[in-house]
């Protein structure tokens, strides 16, 4: 009897890995909420074979992201600043004009906040569609639709 059964460890090869892609309904529900659950799901979390620094989640794609509910005076007092490099040069704008220019960015910028600040970050991005509405170009892909609690 080998007295190491039942305790190996088993790895994810990159090989193994096939991407299957899920869509979220945004509709109705705060954009850190359905962020988290795309966090999640990109890293690949809520399966049992999960493992820091490897990608074994799947792609997500978000539907409906113009439709968000936002709690409180957010769309008046939020804002999204950045700094040019040039003196002077701090912009800003609230999360109103964001979401009247484009709401994917909204998605977008709470996404990149919320992931590992390494190079897996940027790799996990491109797992990542968001669509205002509620029709999207991924039917070749065969996608889940999956119900956020």
């Amino acid at each position: 009897m080998d007295p190491l059964y039942g305790q190996k460890t088993t790895f994810t090869k990159k090989e193994g890995w096939q991407p299957r892609w899920v869509i979220l309904d945004a509709e109705g529900k705060t954009p850190g909420r359905v962020c988290t659950e795309v966090v999640r799901r990109l890293l690949g979390k809520h399966m049992p074979n999960y493992q820091p620094g490897i990608t074994t989640g799947e792609c997500v794609a978000i539907i409906n992201a113009a439709k968000i509910k936002l709690t409180g005076k957010k769309l008046e007092q939020k804002e999204y600043k950045w700094h040019t490099g040039h003196p002077g040069g701090l912009k800003s704008r609230t999360l109103k004009e964001v979401l009247a220019q484009d709401p994917r960015k909204v998605f977008y910028r709470t996404l990149k906040g919320m992931l590992p600040k390494t190079y897996q970050a940027h790799h996990l991005m491109r797992h990542v569609r968001v669509f205002p509405g509620p029709e999207h170009n991924l039917h070749a892909q065969h996608p889940v639709k999956v119900e956020l609690v």
